[in-house]
């Protein structure tokens, strides 16, 4: 009986010790599979690196203000007699935009001069009884201190009748009228905003450390935020500010540009770009190539590479870089690239250093200096 236990183990521990064997072959060979399998390269876009000019500029958001623009006003209460204007019609400098109800006035300007005209006759008179020794100087002095208050009078009820004709301070754009004819108006009713269009001016604001840069007489490019040509306007900067804002620290700039069609108006919303000096070289790369890290930012160069037995693959290896400012949708890389790189455009995201990849240039990203979104 115990022989035939020990048989039977015997036999077991056989079995048992060819099946271990056989799972550590199948183990090692997989083993030596998986640690010679190559992942499928990945699909990428790329581009090569080439210097670019680059003028040194500093864009800011900037808005746009008249060089002068005021609201006008009724100066004296009156009743509007006449309204001499439409809306959003240009209109010359002393140009009648309202006449208000003067019947009054001119009532009581026919009765001052009427009392001017019988002051200078006592006037005259007195001189020459003056002239006789008839009247006493003091007489003479009252005639004639009469005849100027009566003459100052009747100006002061012309001017009342001129202010109440309500004219164009300037040369300009009317706004929408904003009173009707027969309205009673008190003193400082707005009628209508009166706004010169060209020049123009566009204030915007630039850091504190651009100061330097930013001197009177500098080109500006402004382009409207939402001109579906691209156009925009030149001019120059007129005008820098004397403090900078203690919240911000920026400081406000103002540009002069022309505008004679009108396209820019008061309190619309531009984008300034201000020349700051002589063009520099940069590496131009869409900036979909940048891989963005706190360790610093890198892009990814397809090179031709070997794996560890020797073999030479296509695949890419990460080279750091330092970037600098952006336009549309470019980057500069100031540092890190040379002209001639093979620089991975897209599908950063997925790949590693030393990553084997498939370059397929069909469908590029964006890579325009003023990008055009459908939906902008």
């Amino acid at each position: 009986m115990v022989k035939r236990m020990a048989v039977v183990l015997a036999i077991t521990a056989v079995f048992v010790a060819g099946l271990g064997f056989v799972k550590f072959k199948q183990i090692q060979t997989a083993i030596g599979q998986a640690a010679a399998f190559q992942p499928p390269p990945e699909a990428v876009t790329t581009i090569v690196a080439a210097d670019e000019q680059w003028p040194a500029t500093l864009t800011a958001i900037g808005t746009v203000a008249a060089v002068q623009g005021v609201t006008v006003s009724a100066d004296l209460p009156g009743t509007i007699e006449r309204i001499g204007f439409d809306s959003g019609r240009s209109v010359r400098e002393g140009e009648v935009l309202a006449l208000l109800d003067t019947r009054q006035e001119q009532a009581q300007l026919a009765a001052a001069e009427s009392a001017r005209e019988l002051a200078k006759l006592n006037y005259e008179r007195m001189q020459g009884l003056l002239d006789e020794n008839v009247v006493s100087r003091a007489e003479f002095d009252r005639a004639n201190a009469d005849y100027r208050q009566s003459d100052a009078r009747a100006g002061e009820i012309k001017a009342a009748i001129e202010r109440k004709t309500i004219r164009a301070p300037f040369s300009g754009l009317l706004g929408i009228r904003q009173v009707n004819l027969g309205q009673y108006l008190s003193a400082g009713t707005a009628l209508v905003t009166l706004q010169s269009l060209s020049p123009i001016y566009v204030n915007f604001g630039v850091p504190q450390q651009a100061m330097t840069d930013v001197r009177p007489g500098r080109i500006v490019r402004v382009t409207e935020k939402d001109a579906a040509d691209g156009t925009g306007f030149a001019g120059r900067v007129s005008a820098i500010d004397s403090v900078v804002d203690s919240s911000t620290r920026n400081i406000q700039v103002q540009a002069t540009l022309a505008n004679p069609d009108g396209r820019l108006r008061p309190g619309m919303f531009v984008q300034a770009e201000v020349t700051l000096g002589a063009a520099s070289t940069v590496v131009a790369l869409p900036a979909s190539s940048i891989s963005y890290a706190p360790y610093g930012n890198s892009v990814y160069v397809v090179a031709d590479l070997k794996d560890a037995a020797g073999k030479s693959y296509r695949g890419v290896r990460q080279q750091f870089v330092k970037v600098g400012a952006a336009r549309g949708d470019q980057i500069s890389v100031t540092s890190g690239l040379k002209p001639g790189d093979e620089v991975v455009t897209s599908g950063v995201f997925k790949l590693r250093n030393g990553a084997a990849v498939q370059v397929n240039n069909k469908v590029r990203p964006a890579n325009s200096l003023k990008p055009k979104p459908e939906n902008s």
